[in-house]
């Protein structure tokens, strides 16, 4: 396939043009114009671009890729090796962050859902990006939900606030949604779920009595990249490999 209609197929399905991100969404590095590999992997670390080149890949799928809003634009350091490596290697690499996470199917916070057995029913956040609906089981507290987490994530999430509080509409947003805990007290959770957590997001769970679960960044973004690699096997037809490098954050 040719890397301008690889980019303009996963653009189409991932609706880059509709989100406002903070980083530039779709081929971020241009290499060799023809594609027949793909490596999938959630950033686009130094590690993952040394097995996509040792492992003849031509092109490199992410969800955290470069040139972020307010980062230092010069070409040095960490930086300038990791573009050495995609451009002496002629490898591409294409980046989709808010989109990854929003697409109803294949998206970040839409794999994570049917990982864990929630019954999606409505969205909220900015951007439609933070998930709500039914657990997996009738009668879960937010303490089983931790538990199912630890269990399916193969990470133990941090709980606060009131574990044994009974919960009947979970939300969820994966990655670093702290940010969204009082959007998902609003439409009446019980539990919110994300990746991270801040200082304050303690205190608004105490007060509140909304117990959030910090899941971890990586853990809680890998289903996103995964199923973009099934897709293109299946989808496209390309040699398409998912890789998950382990990050404890």
């Amino acid at each position: 396939m040719q890397l301008i209609e690889l980019t303009a197929r996963l653009d189409a399905l991932l609706d880059a043009s509709h989100f406002k991100d903070y980083c530039p969404n779709g081929l971020q590095v241009e290499g060799r114009p023809e594609v027949g590999r793909v490596l999938c992997g959630v950033t686009a670390c130094q590690a993952l671009l040394d097995i996509a080149v040792s492992g003849g890949y031509d092109a490199v799928f992410v969800h955290h890729g470069y040139f972020w809003k307010g980062e230092d634009g010069r070409i040095n350091g960490i930086r300038r090796q990791r573009l050495k490596t995609l451009l002496a290697n002629d490898v591409s690499l294409l980046a989709y962050h808010l989109p990854l996470d929003g697409h109803p199917e294949y998206g970040n916070n839409a794999q994570l859902g049917k990982l864990m057995g929630w019954q999606a029913e409505g969205r909220f956040a900015d951007q439609d990006l933070g998930w709500f609906g039914r657990p997996g089981q009738a009668g879960e507290s937010a303490a089983d939900i931790a538990r199912a987490l630890a269990a399916r994530l193969a990470r133990e999430p941090l709980l606060v606030g009131e574990a044994s509080r009974p919960v009947r509409r979970v939300a969820w947003c994966t990655g670093g949604a702290q940010g969204y805990f009082e959007q998902a007290i609003a439409v009446g959770a019980d539990v919110f779920v994300s990746g991270e957590i801040s200082e304050q997001t303690v205190h608004l769970a105490r007060e509140s009595g909304i117990p959030y679960i910090a899941a971890g960044h990586h853990a809680t973004e890998r289903y996103g990249a995964r199923s973009i690699a099934t897709y293109l096997a299946d989808e496209l037809g390309l040699a398409a490999d998912f890789v998950d490098l382990p990050n404890p954050v």
